[in-house]
């Protein structure tokens, strides 16, 4: 065991070494045997990024918005294990009953994306963007987000958007306010807001690190306020994979996911959610030929199920989400495992308060779904 392993298994909620020494075969078999045994008494949902090993399991596979608005209409199960991030687990928690659990098998399944919006800075940037530009701003979080900041969203008049449906929000947004304040993903708000008509001269970035809003020109010209946080995977697809693609595959198509950068959505052929990128992909025709610009398990599971379409990588060199990636077979058999024991490691619980003013930004996504 390294000194890694050791502290790790010292700490709470950690995985116990006993479950690093069994074969895959094994945890396959015995997760069968408690999902046969738990019935419709257990849920697991699982995100697109999810490895192979873990989706196989999923009782419902699907993007943000998808999982959550099966969350919110699941009210028979008792244990809710959630195969994504800490956010997402989060958000389930708050759609469902309190007699429901909700699980998370590795707590270190975090978003670096989420952790760049913490309460604190959010509330010393709504104070001094109120002191700007009065009450003329209505707040929009990805759901890639705290459930800390989806509450503030939801306290002051905002809601949730995701890749799905960030269009539709943003529309929403501007009936009810002459501004918006995205968080925490800047290039998800750009290039949302840029697709439904708003000039590049009329966004702002607010930087959290150094509490400043930095634009040239006159802010009363400001439209969108976009938090300075990024997705650690997407901003690492670049104008210069496209021109690769573009010398070296001329008549393949590039699609991308609208958290890369402006620039690389600008160069592809076409942008859109992790569902649209599927169901893009599952509709083309054979034969035809794709670069993809998201999450490398999405990218190389599109490449299985499609051998009939060439497909490759935007940025071949991609690593997948680390943060998703640490979901695995043994860390799903422990959480399994301690729900028949009655153990229940890892639960996640939003507090009433927090949970109560989320949940307004929830359901006005929802509402619009």
């Amino acid at each position: 065991m390294s000194i890694l392993d050791y502290f790790e298994e010292k700490m709470s909620g950690t995985l116990p070494e006993s479950y690093r020494n069994l074969s895959r075969e094994q945890m396959e078999t015995r997760i069968m045997e408690i999902k046969q045994q738990l019935g419709e008494k257990l849920f697991i949902p699982g995100h697109h990024y999810q490895k192979d090993e873990v989706i196989q399991f999923a009782d419902a596979s699907g993007d943000s918005l998808q999982l959550a608005q099966i969350c919110a209409s699941n009210e028979k199960a008792e244990h809710i294990v959630f195969c994504g991030v800490h956010f997402m687990a989060e958000t389930a928690d708050i759609l469902t009953t309190d007699g429901q659990k909700v699980y998370l098998p590795d707590m270190r399944a975090g978003c670096s994306m989420a952790d760049m919006a913490n309460i604190f800075q959010t509330d010393r940037a709504w104070a001094a963007l109120a002191e700007m530009f009065g009450d003329t701003i209505v707040p929009l979080t990805y759901v890639n987000s705290t459930a800390a900041i989806k509450a503030f969203v939801g306290k002051n008049g905002g809601a949730t958007v995701t890749s799905s449906n960030a269009h539709s929000m943003v529309k929403w947004a501007f009936t009810q306010k002459e501004r918006i304040l995205f968080l925490p993903d800047q290039h998800l708000g750009r290039n949302t807001a840029y697709d439904i008509g708003i000039p590049l001269e009329q966004m702002a970035i607010w930087d959290p690190i150094r509490d400043k809003l930095v634009y040239e020109g006159a802010i009363e010209d400001i439209k969108v306020i976009l938090w300075k946080g990024h997705c650690s995977v997407h901003e690492n697809f670049t104008v210069k994979n496209i021109a690769y693609v573009r010398e070296n595959y001329p008549d393949m198509r590039i699609i991308v996911h609208p958290e890369c950068s402006r620039e690389v959505v600008a160069l592809s052929d076409d942008s859109g959610s992790t569902k649209y990128i599927i169901d893009a992909i599952e509709n083309a025709a054979p034969g035809s030929k794709w670069a993809i610009g998201t999450e490398m398990n999405l990218v190389n599971r599109l490449i299985q199920h499609h051998p009939d379409k060439q497909i490759i990588s935007l940025n071949p060199s991609m690593c997948p989400c680390l943060t998703m990636n640490r979901i695995d077979l043994p860390h799903l058999h422990w959480s399994l495992e301690s729900i028949i024991n009655k153990e229940e490691v890892n639960v996640i619980k939003v507090d009433e308060e927090t949970a109560k003013d989320a949940i307004k930004a929830l359901e006005r996504m929802l509402e619009m779904a």
